[in-house]
Order: structure tokens, then C-alpha cells, then sequence
């Protein structure tokens, strides 16, 4: 049983939404940032990196940085850039991207969901990346970057949104990288009543992106708790800040891989040992793979489309995942890449930056690259469901949440 709840939002005034929408904090690099900020002084990243109101002599971590953060919110909703809705309401947020749209629900999640284990996760999470984060929503009072969760589809949930889709929207902008983002209300009693009741009727939501940026939203509800040892549950501080998706309206990328050096063999010697697992096919252009189980490779110049070898293949929501394939049967044993999350010798690209990001790699500062075939969501669930963790760098989603558009309030 799930509790999604609707919430009272802080939003921006419509006619500022499409300055004050900003990609999520972690994003950008603390130079990009202040570029960002520069460009467009109303971004919500004046507030998610609000370092970018100091110099660089001030540490990213200051206390007074997040004071500037908490500053910079509260003056927002006092001049009327931000609005807030009197009434516990969900919201529609669809994001479109080269004519595919998506389309999820903000709503409040339960931390003791997360801790029972209701939203699973399949990530594990570095405690130095969330103090960042616990810190500016403890100062803020608020949660500002949503919490990208998945669901499985539910017709209940489907038909009202399709419903109050058909209203005049709050908000309806595309962002300077293209990308259309709407945002719709739903206000009606009944309709709120039958979404909570389909969530309650599910026994797991997933945890789809942003792991660190959860932990730290239910850590901060943890530490509320204690400070307020009467609390009841129904404390804001309870809950967090999250879009959910169905799964039928999720695309995954994928997330390639690229190597600096081929570990000593000469290219026919590693051409050689990849053959012994995966069939090894030149191609006259640049390769996405199709299926599960294939991968395209780039070396020296030419593209190669390798197709795992049953003997490889394996039923381990884990291990049969096709990065863990490349990573058990190449990457370790062949190029002697043992933990990917520590070594040097490889990087990950994003999908969404295309095949030419990995040619132009190999040419600037790697030897080789693979591009993968996106993991399903429904690997990503049964990676969950066994309690088990991905591999680094398996999934990359997009098109990425705004920051800004929907502001929680403890």
C-alpha cells in the first residue's frame, strides 16, 4: 500500500514559470551554473546553486550559502514570482521532447514508504552527496527538485489525468533546449479521492532517478521527527516532493560506455577475445544496437555490431542486464576495468548525446566505445523487486524534471 498524497504547492506566477523553470541542480558544474544565472537571473538555480551569488572564494557548502537560498525563495513568494495554492491539489506535468510526450503526476510521497521499502530503490547512495542536499532543504523549509519515481499503469490514474488534461493549463512552455513542459491542476475532490485510493491499491513504487536527492528529502523528515517527538504523520516534513510516471510513458536511454586504452592488446588480440563472446560484425555506419543482447563498438575508425553469445547470456535481474554482460565478459576480464565506478581508464555518455559523442571521444581522449541498448523499465523493476542494485551508469532518462515548477513546503 502506497500513500501518494496531494499537497498544497508553491508554484511560480504563470507569466514567470518558463524564466524561473531551471534543470536539476546536479546538472551543472558550479562555472555552468553562474553562466545559467547570468543568462537568465529569475532561474530557480539562483536558489538550487545559490552559490552562484558569491564569488568563487566562498565554498559551494557555506552556511551562508544556504541562508542566500532560503533568502532568495522567501523574497520570491513575498513579491509575488512565486504563488501558493490553498488547497491540497496533485498537479499534471508533461514534458515532450522531439514530438514524444510523457506525462506524470506531482504528488507528496510517504518517507515511511521509503523506509518500509513501498518505494524501492536500485541505486545505492554516497552520504557526502547527500548532506548537500539535506542542508538546503532544512534551511529552505522546502523540497524544490522533485523526485522522479515510476509506477506500474493504472487505467484509474490514466483516465483522470487524460480528464483534466483537457483543461486550460497553468502552464504550457518550451525551454531553450526544446523541450515542451505543461502543467495542468487537479482540484476536484472525487478525482483526488480516486488517485490516492489506486496508489493505496499498489504495494511498490520505484525510485526511476534521483536517489540522492530522495534519501536526503527523507532524511531531513527523519530529522524533523525527532526534533518534534509528538508529531503525528500528518506533518508535511512526513512527506516529499515527486512526479510519478506510469511506465507505459517512460523512456530509458541509454547509457554508453567509453575506454581510454585497449589494456596492452593490439586491436586483432582484443577483436579476438571479444569474438569469444559476442559475434563480431562490421557495419557501414555508425551502430545503435536494436535488441537485448547486441552492442555496438567503435574502434580505430569503424563500427562494429557485437551480439552476446547464449552462453553469456544469464536470467540474474542483475547479471543479465546487458551492461553487466559487457562489464563480466569484457570490460573486467579483457580490459581490466574490475570496478567501473572508481577507474580512470573509462567514462559513460549519456544516450541522449548520440553516436557521434562517442566517435568524437575516441578521436579526443579514448581508444574505444560501446553503445549499449537501453535497459527496459521493466529490468529496472525486477532489479528492485529482488532488493538488488544496478550496475553504475545503467539507465539515463530523459528528458530531465524542472526544478522550480513545484515547490513543497515543510
Amino acid at each position: 500500500m502506497a500513500e501518494i498524497r496531494a499537497f498544497a504547492g508553491i508554484r511560480p506566477e504563470a507569466s514567470k514559470a518558463s524564466k524561473i523553470a531551471a534543470l536539476p541542480y546536479d546538472v551543472y558544474n558550479r562555472a555552468e551554473a553562474k553562466v545559467e544565472v547570468e543568462k537568465e537571473p529569475l532561474s530557480f538555480l539562483r536558489i538550487d546553486r545559490a552559490e552562484t551569488n558569491f564569488d568563487d572564494s566562498v565554498s559551494t557548502y557555506a552556511p551562508e550559502v544556504y541562508d542566500k537560498a532560503k533568502e532568495i525563495l522567501t523574497s520570491m513568494i513575498e513579491d509575488g514570482s512565486f504563488v501558493r495554492d490553498t488547497k491540497p491539489c496533485y498537479y499534471i506535468y508533461e514534458l515532450t521532447m522531439d514530438g514524444r510526450s510523457q506525462t506524470g503526476l506531482v504528488a507528496c510521497a510517504s518517507i515511511d514508504d521509503y523506509v518500509n521499502n513501498v518505494i524501492k530503490k536500485h541505486e545505492n547512495t554516497r552520504e557526502e552527496k547527500e548532506q548537500d542536499r539535506i542542508r538546503h532543504v532544512d534551511t529552505c523549509n522546502a523540497q524544490t527538485g522533485p523526485i522522479f519515481l515510476a509506477y506500474r499503469a493504472d487505467s484509474v490514474i490514466r483516465d483522470i489525468l487524460k480528464k483534466n488534461k483537457e483543461k486550460e493549463a497553468l502552464y504550457d512552455f518550451v525551454s531553450p533546449d526544446g523541450i515542451r513542459h505543461a502543467v495542468w491542476i487537479i482540484d476536484g475532490d472525487e478525482d483526488i479521492s480516486a488517485i490516492k485510493k489506486a496508489f493505496e491499491d499498489m504495494n511498490a513504487i520505484y525510485i526511476a532517478d534521483g536517489h540522492h536527492r530522495c534519501a536526503s528529502a527523507v532524511k531531513v523528515g527523519l530529522k524533523r521527527r525527532r526534533e518534534n517527538p509528538n508529531y503525528t504523520g500528518e506533518e508535511e516534513f512526513n512527506y516529499f516532493l515527486s512526479v510519478l510516471f506510469a511506465d507505459e510513458e517512460l523512456m530509458i536511454m541509454p547509457y554508453n560506455r567509453v575506454v581510454k586504452d585497449l589494456n596492452g592488446l593490439t586491436k586483432d588480440e582484443f577483436i579476438a577475445k571479444v569474438s569469444e563472446c559476442y559475434d563480431v560484425e562490421m557495419t557501414d555506419e555508425a551502430y545503435a544496437p536494436e535488441k537485448k543482447g547486441e552492442v555496438g563498438m567503435y574502434l580505430e575508425d569503424k563500427w562494429y555490431k557485437l551480439t552476446a553469445h547464449e552462453d553469456i547470456e544469464n536470467d540474474d535481474p542483475v547479471k543479465g542486464l546487458d551492461v553487466s554482460v559487457l562489464q563480466d565478459n569484457i570490460l573486467a576480464p579483457v580490459l581490466g576495468i574490475a570496478d567501473p565506478r572508481t577507474d580512470s581508464r573509462i567514462d559513460f555518455v549519456g544516450g541522449i548525446r548520440g553516436l557521434k559523442e562517442l566517435e568524437r571521444r575516441t578521436h579526443e581522449d579514448m581508444k574505444l566505445a560501446f553503445s549499449m541498448y537501453a535497459t527496459s523499465i521493466g529490468e529496472l523493476f525486477r532489479v528492485a523487486d529482488a532488493g538488488l542494485l544496478m550496475p553504475p551508469k545503467s539507465t539515463w532518462f530523459e528528458p530531465k524534471l524542472r526544478s522550480g515548477l513545484f515547490i513543497h513546503e515543510l
